[in-house]
């Protein structure tokens, strides 16, 4: 089997791993004992775990433009954590695995697309 028809996996799991990377951020948070804001929530919710959820609904339509925008939607503030000195770096990896996954999909596509019109000759 080809290595490109498992991007779906790929994304489906850096979407676990994001989501379960922001409830360690903000539920189980080692580096931080104040309470946790309504505000801080909202925050990283939308720009790490909304993009997260956006990656799997992109995964079952077969949209890569849906994973381009979520890793866009989700890089600021990957970016922002991957500078501190803790496990939430990891959110950048995480971030890039769904351009990765968009890319993949593409060549998975291409692949379908050749062998697809090998068969009609």
């Amino acid at each position: 089997m080809d290595k490109v028809k498992y991007w779906g996996y790929f994304s489906i799991f850096s979407s676990l791993g994001t989501i379960v990377l922001w409830l360690i951020l903000n539920f189980n948070n080692p580096y931080n004992s104040e309470s946790l804001s309504n505000d801080v929530l909202l925050r990283t919710g939308a720009f790490l775990l909304v993009p997260a959820f956006v990656v799997v609904i992109g995964t079952i339509i077969k949209k890569r433009f849906i994973l381009f925008i979520a890793f866009f939607w989700s890089l600021p503030l990957s970016l922002y954590l991957a500078m501190t000195p803790s496990i939430f770096k990891l959110f950048l990896a995480t971030s890039f695995c769904y351009l990765l996954a968009g890319i993949l999909m593409g060549k998975s596509n291409a692949t379908l697309t050749k062998s697809g019109n090998s068969r009609l000759r």
